[in-house]
């Protein structure tokens, strides 16, 4: 058999063909690219409103949770305040200052929410408000009231004295102060701590208040 002869016609139709197979297949390339292309847009599309969906559901939740939040705060605080007027109540008044004077303190009046101090100079550092003030001519004694008392609530008293202490010298008033802690439930360690560094302590008992028994070898601390 003998070998089919290239002629110049016959390259020249091979080149064309050749060239019709590559814009075919660039054709096909392009289809398939903008298929491709089209689909990944829809795809992208749709995950995005999705996103954008599960976005607005969890705001929703959030500003749900955040309502709760508020209004637990709200009902919480309402019924602290609550207590806490009702144990002020408790302890303020005729039974309170008969408790005192059964231990030697004779308490002429009290006041509740005694603000001091408003009108010194700020250097001076001597403001505050103290819940419940018994006094007289020669002793005053400063009581904390808390619904539930811990510790810090006992050295918040003790700053408090410390500041009406440097009131009462910048006024040259030379009355003794006296801390008092109180509340409707008192820690074991808050009730331990203030007696071990001279303060009383005030308990519920029933619907009435006590001055919890003073150790052996107390002395009142006087600021």
């Amino acid at each position: 058999m003998s070998a089919q002869q290239l002629t110049y016609e016959g390259v020249l139709e091979m080149f064309r063909e050749t060239d019709r197979l590559i814009k075919n297949q660039g054709a096909e390339f392009d289809r398939l690219m903008k298929n491709q292309a089209t689909e990944y847009a829809r795809e992208k599309q749709e995950r995005d409103a999705e996103f954008a969906k599960m976005r607005q559901e969890t705001e929703r939740q959030m500003q749900e949770t955040d309502l709760r939040i508020k209004r637990t705060n709200e009902e919480v605080g309402n019924i602290t305040g609550s207590m806490g007027r009702v144990i002020e109540h408790m302890v303020a008044g005729d039974n309170i200052i008969m408790k005192f004077q059964t231990l030697e303190y004779e308490i002429e009046s009290f006041s509740r929410n005694k603000k001091f101090g408003r009108s010194l100079p700020k250097e001076l550092d001597a403001k505050g408000e103290i819940d419940l003030f018994l006094e007289n001519g020669e002793i005053a004694i400063l009581i904390e009231v808390k619904t539930t008392l811990q510790i810090k609530d006992v050295y918040k008293l003790m700053r408090t004295l410390e500041k009406f202490r440097r009131r009462a010298d910048f006024k040259s008033d030379n009355r003794r102060f006296i801390g008092v802690v109180a509340g409707a439930v008192v820690e074991e360690e808050a009730m331990k701590f203030a007696l071990e560094n001279g303060m009383y302590v005030i308990v519920q008992s029933g619907e009435a208040v006590e001055i919890v028994p003073v150790p052996d070898g107390f002395k009142a601390r006087e600021w």
